[in-house]
């Protein structure tokens, strides 16, 4: 059903991808707040990292946020931590994402919560990033994460440029934490018939906005399960569509004779991006939400419960 409260979501990166156990207490701790609603969960032991979708209110998503957050810094000890995904903490990566009836900045005001809430009930050292960053060096998440916990270990304490934006300059064994506000983003990783990591990384390196190639294609490679994997995030769908970018990575692949083997997706993507895509290989130019038949049964039964009410 519609609802007249806004929403956000949260898309949490922890730094547990082994153990369930662990995973699934983060799980329960957010789903065990009112108002609040588990979408997914993607948890991946080469990364050794998992990914928790939720959404709800922005009062309630921030409550999920900072005891999923307190049970992370409970049961990973970073020191111990090791993994193909560049991360400074437990509780890596919080971001705030505006979905209905929310706005960015709504996003914005939430995660600055979040980030004072944990350095003072958590003891963490908070970077704020993307939207909420208050420097703007620190707009992008891949130069907080630099060098990973290990180099943030030292830096942290030594260099005036690495020090949170709140929390102590120091790192406990639950390391650090980045929380930011930002649009939706795609997480899509795209495993290759290689197991030669170099071939990943120029790939990665080929399609990524930074080093010359697609606007809003942030990308790495590495070696997952046994695969060469081109890692990506997409900060902008609309102007880049998935697409576009398999079609690159296909391309580069062919170059040193290799293929797409298969791509997964680390937590949700909106029906705009599958509509994109089935445009472009269907050459269903006009393809649109209105000749989906979900759509029409979710009005209806829409229709059906605001009968009800009346």
């Amino acid at each position: 059903m519609p609802t007249s409260s806004p929403l956000l979501e949260c898309v949490p990166n922890f730094s547990e991808g082994r153990r369930s156990e662990v995973v699934q207490a983060i799980w329960n701790t957010i789903a065990a707040v009112p108002g609040v609603r588990v979408l997914n969960l993607h948890m991946d032991a080469d990364h050794n990292r998992s990914v928790i979708t939720f959404i709800g209110p922005p009062e309630a998503v921030e409550e999920a946020a900072v005891q999923a957050a307190k049970v992370a810094a409970d049961l990973i000890d970073m020191r111990q931590h090791k993994g193909e995904h560049p991360r400074i903490g437990a509780a890596d990566v919080i971001p705030f994402v505006p979905l209905d009836g929310a706005t960015l900045d709504d996003a914005v005001q939430v995660a600055r919560r979040v980030a004072c809430r944990l350095a003072e009930e958590v003891g963490l050292p908070v970077y704020l990033y993307g939207a909420a960053a208050q420097r703007p060096d620190r707009r992008c998440l891949a130069t907080i994460r630099r060098g990973g916990y290990e180099a943030l270990v030292e830096a942290i304490q030594h260099d005036p440029q690495r020090a949170p934006d709140v929390g102590p300059a120091r790192l406990g064994p639950a390391g650090a934490t980045a929380v930011g506000a930002r649009d939706f983003l795609i997480a899509w990783n795209v495993f290759l018939t290689t197991n030669d990591v170099r071939i990943a990384e120029r790939i990665a390196r080929a399609v990524r906005h930074s080093s010359g190639g697609l606007r809003g294609v942030q990308a790495l490679g590495m070696l997952v399960d046994g695969r060469a994997q081109v890692s990506m995030n997409l900060t902008d769908f609309r102007h880049t569509p998935l697409p576009r970018v398999m079609e690159m990575v296909r391309r580069e692949a062919a170059r040193y004779g290799v293929l797409v083997e298969r791509s997964e997706l680390v937590g949700l993507l909106p029906l705009d991006a599958v509509l994109d895509t089935a445009a472009w290989y269907l050459q269903l130019d006009a393809l649109s939400s209105e000749e989906i038949i979900e759509t029409h049964v979710w009005r209806y039964r829409c229709a059906l419960s605001e009968e009800k009410l009346t």
